[in-house]
């Protein structure tokens, strides 16, 4: 296949091609590429707070494309799946939109009673010049309650650069109430987003190790615990593309060390709760904590081995349960799989990497990994996992990704929504691993789900009747 050439570097064959992936690029013009627009990028992130209000400044096609965008759960309100739109004219066009959007949060504020508003910029209001950040400071003066601009104008930049402007956004919040009761051994859950209750089974597990969730932003998000993530002992990053940016504003702001983490997956799952163990008994955290509490060097030294060792008693424990239920569930799944290949198409690396391991786990080749956002760090990880043969791709798009498919005899496609007709229009599976999903990928019981998914994809009777384009 002949492919565009200035995307040659981001195209590399693990065991055939000696160049290192270049990821992290712009994308080329007339790649058509996966990704997504800095509007979509900065809804994605924001949509799961679920007690704020959410309001679209810019034509009703905006927040239509981007209702329940994240599908995120909420353990209370849900108030951010109300996709509202300022539904801007020609007239408002011409004339300025300022006035329109002052009427609607006014209106809906005072309808609703949210704890705070989010009001995101879309390319015509970038285009037209509407000032939404004075719009926003008179209605956070009028109302009492914070009102946020999101200047989210679509042309800007790609998905990632939302996400930045997200986080920026929520860090607006942190640090402007100290309220809330926070144990010395807490976190803040970072990235992960609730698609189908994941957020719940991690606080389980960290309510079974002792450590105390402050804040998870943004999966089933609340403005007060966000306003409160300041006092959180450690930050655990889950997608590092959506939240990165916010974890290195916290440590400089407010010295919270951070981590990066994958649920998905034993091997990353267990990792992931024995690193917050490790990163909440180290000195630095004990000291610090000690420190708050005014306790002796002694005392804190004592506290250290107690807590230290509680904590990763507690994990070790966990993890063993754990996979002395999962291991044997999953061993009818390898059997049926084994030998069988899957293309991955996600967009973050850690994911990318994690799925590559949990494939492994039940007997499936990865022979396509690839993202929308990794950087060349991120690939150059998920080279070293890859099998030969592997084909590495940053930034893809629907006509490269259906000629890998074909040159490497892929069973199964593992990707987002805009992936599935690929899958479909070449005659094999395909597994949901993005925002729409409504079944629990994450954690010990998501390992299971996953099998499970993959093995009655790739073995539904559906195929004997589909044509198979490879």
């Amino acid at each position: 296949m002949d492919f565009i050439v200035e995307r040659s570097e981001q195209i590399v064959t693990k065991g055939r091609d000696s160049r290192e992936l270049a990821g992290g690029r712009p994308s080329i013009p007339g790649s058509v590429s996966q990704r997504a627009c800095v509007f979509c990028g900065s809804r994605v992130v924001l949509y799961p707070i679920a007690d704020a209000l959410h309001i679209v400044h810019g034509p009703i096609g905006c927040a239509s494309y981007t209702w329940d965008i994240r599908g995120a759960m909420s353990s209370g309100p849900e108030l951010h799946r109300n996709s509202f739109s300022t539904d801007l004219r020609e007239k408002h066009v011409v004339f300025g939109g300022e006035k329109k959007l002052l009427q609607t949060l006014d209106e809906l504020i005072d309808k609703y009673k949210p704890e705070a508003a989010f009001v995101y910029s879309t390319c015509i209001v970038g285009v037209i010049g509407d000032d939404v950040e004075s719009v926003c400071r008179q209605m956070t003066a009028r109302k009492g309650i914070p009102v946020i601009p999101v200047q989210s104008e679509g042309f800007q930049g790609t998905k990632k650069d939302g996400y930045k402007i997200a986080c920026d956004a929520i860090a607006t919040l942190i640090g402007t109430d100290d309220s809330k009761e926070v144990s010395p051994y807490s976190i803040n859950i970072l990235g992960d987003f609730n698609l189908a209750g994941e957020l719940w089974i991690l606080q389980e597990y960290y309510r079974r190790m002792g450590v105390q969730v402050v804040a998870s932003i943004t999966g089933d998000g609340r403005i007060k615990d966000i306003r409160n993530a300041h006092r959180a002992s450690l930050n655990v990053v889950q997608c590092s593309g959506s939240m990165l940016h916010l974890a290195k504003w916290m440590k400089e702001q407010f010295g919270i060390p951070f981590i990066k983490v994958s649920y998905f997956g034993i091997e990353d799952m267990s990792d992931a709760l024995y690193e917050v163990a490790k990163q909440l008994t180290s000195d630095s955290i004990v000291s610090n904590n000690a420190t708050g509490n005014q306790q002796s060097t002694t005392d804190s030294i004592a506290l250290s081995n107690t807590i230290g060792a509680s904590l990763f008693d507690r994990a070790t424990a966990l993890v063993r349960d754990e996979l002395t239920r999962l291991l044997p569930a999953l061993e009818p799944y390898k059997r049926a799989l084994e030998g069988k290949k899957a293309a991955i198409y996600v967009g973050g690396a850690f994911k990318a990497i994690s799925l590559v391991k949990a494939l492994r786990l039940i007997g499936v080749k990865t022979v396509i990994a690839g993202t929308q956002t990794g950087n060349s760090e991120d690939y150059k990880l998920l080279e070293q996992i890859c099998d030969d043969g592997c084909i590495l791709v940053d930034d893809s798009n629907p006509v490269e990704l259906s000629e890998f498919v074909k040159q490497t005899g892929a069973n199964l496609f593992i990707g987002g929504v805009k992936e599935r007709p690929i899958a479909y229009k070449l005659g094999i599976g395909f597994c949901d691993h993005n925002h729409e999903r409504k079944l629990a990928l994450a954690g010990y019981e998501g390992m299971l789900n996953f099998a499970k998914e993959v093995y009655e994809t790739i073995n539904s009777p559906v195929w004997a009747f589909v044509k198979r384009k490879i």
